[in-house]
C-alpha cells in the first residue's frame, strides 16, 4: 500500500482508505448500501489492516450512529493501529440542537461519536456540510478547542464550495486555529465537476482530496451496460434518488473506455476506475466501501501497479464535460489558458 500526506498535513494516510456506511444497514439509504455487523465488520478490518488500509471512514449520519459503534467495537483492541475519521453537521434529529456546526452542535457531537466509537480522540474530523447559520468564527473557534483538548487531532470539511472552504481557511490562518487538511469530495470518471474549482483550490491551499463515491454512486461497477437493464441486484434501484445525476449517454461512454482498459490490462472496470482517481492532482486518499469481502479484495487491487499515459488520455476524452461559466473559457479559449493553465 501507498501512502500519501493528507494535504499540507504531516499525517500520512494509505492511497485507499475504507468507507464504513455499510456497517449498521438502518435507514432506506443505509439498508441499501449494506448491513454488515460487528462480525462481519471485524473481517473486512482485518482484510483492509492485512493490506496496510488503515483509515476508516465513517459519519454520525450513517445508520443513525450504528456504524460509528460498530467500527468502534470491531476494532477494540487494536485502536493504535487504525486511523479514524468521522463527520457531523448533518441532522441527526428533528430537534433544535440535531444539525449544523454551532459551538453547542458541535460540542455534544463529537463527545458522542467518542463515546460511540470506544475511543478518546478522533483522528479526523470533518464538517458533512456547511452550516450558512453559524458564523465561521464560531465553527472554528470550537474546533480549537476541541483540538487543544486532545479529543481531535485533525479537521477538515466534506461538500463545501470553494468560497466557503477558502473563507474558512483565511480565518484559520488570521487567528491561529487548526487549518482544514482535508476536503472529502464527490469525485468519478463521471462526476469532475470537483476539478473546475476545488481542485485548484486544494493545490494552492494544500486540502487534499478524500473522494467519495469513486464508482459515480455504483454506475462504475462493470455491471451496467450499453442496451443492457439495470441488473436486479444493483443498488441504484434503490439509491438513485439521493446519488449524484448523470447523463445515460455520457455514462456508456466512460464503461466503453473502462471495458476496453480493462481488457488490455486484465484489470476490473472498478479497478481502472480507481486507479485513474489515484493519478489525479490532490488525491490524498480514495475511499472504498465494500459490503462483502469479494468486492473489498477487487476494490484493493486498484493500487501496486499504474495506468500508462495513453489510457489516462482516452479516460480522460470519454469523461469530459465541458465546465459550467466562469470556468469553461479557461479551457477552451486561448488567451485565458495562458494566464490560467488547467491543473489537469
Amino acid at each position: 500500500m501507498d501512502y500519501r500526506h493528507l494535504g499540507k498535513s504531516g499525517l500520512k494516510v494509505p492511497v485507499l482508505s475504507f468507507g464504513t456506511g455499510t456497517f449498521g444497514g438502518q435507514g432506506p439509504l443505509f439498508s441499501a448500501w449494506g448491513s454488515s455487523d460487528v462480525e462481519d465488520a471485524r473481517r473486512l478490518i482485518d482484510i483492509c489492516l492485512d493490506a496496510g488500509v488503515n483509515l476508516f471512514d465513517t459519519a454520525d449520519v450513517y445508520s443513525s450512529g450504528a456504524s460509528e459503534e460498530i467500527l468502534g467495537v470491531a476494532l477494540k483492541g487494536r485502536r493504535d493501529k487504525a486511523l479514524i475519521s468521522t463527520k457531523t453537521s448533518l441532522p441527526m434529529g428533528e430537534g433544535p440542537y440535531d444539525a449544523g456546526s454551532s459551538r453547542h452542535r458541535l460540542l455534544a457531537a463529537v463527545d458522542a461519536a467518542l463515546k460511540r466509537l470506544g475511543t478518546d480522540y478522533i483522528d479526523l474530523l470533518q464538517l458533512h456540510a456547511f452550516d450558512a447559520f453559524t458564523p465561521i468564527e464560531e465553527v472554528l473557534s470550537t474546533l480549537d478547542v476541541l483540538v487543544r483538548a486532545g479529543k481531535l487531532r485533525y479537521v477538515g470539511v466534506s461538500n463545501f464550495s470553494g468560497w466557503q472552504l477558502m473563507k474558512s481557511l483565511a480565518l484559520a490562518e488570521r487567528h491561529g486555529w487548526p487549518r482544514y487538511v482535508a476536503h472529502q469530495v464527490y469525485y468519478s470518471l463521471v462526476g469532475r465537476d470537483y476539478e473546475w474549482e476545488l481542485m485548484p483550490l486544494g493545490l494552492d491551499q494544500g486540502v487534499g482530496a478524500l473522494v467519495w463515491s469513486p464508482l459515480g454512486w455504483g454506475r462504475l461497477t462493470g455491471k451496467i451496460r450499453r442496451g443492457q437493464p439495470l441488473p436486479e441486484g444493483s443498488r441504484l434501484h434503490d439509491t438513485a434518488q439521493w446519488g449524484p445525476p448523470v447523463e445515460q449517454e455520457r455514462l456508456y461512454a466512460v464503461v466503453d473506455a473502462l471495458e476496453i482498459i480493462a481488457r488490455e490490462t486484465g484489470r476490473t472496470v472498478p479497478q481502472i476506475a480507481i486507479a485513474w482517481l489515484l493519478s489525479r492532482p490532490t488525491v490524498s486518499s480514495v475511499i472504498i466501501g465494500a459490503r462483502n469481502e469479494a468486492q473489498l479484495r477487487d476494490n484493493l487491487g486498484s493500487v501496486g501497479w499504474s495506468l500508462t499515459k495513453e489510457q489516462i488520455r482516452r479516460l480522460d476524452e470519454a469523461s469530459a464535460v465541458m465546465p459550467a461559466y466562469p470556468y469553461y473559457p479557461y479551457r477552451i479559449q486561448e488567451g485565458f489558458a495562458r494566464i490560467n493553465p488547467s491543473p489537469v
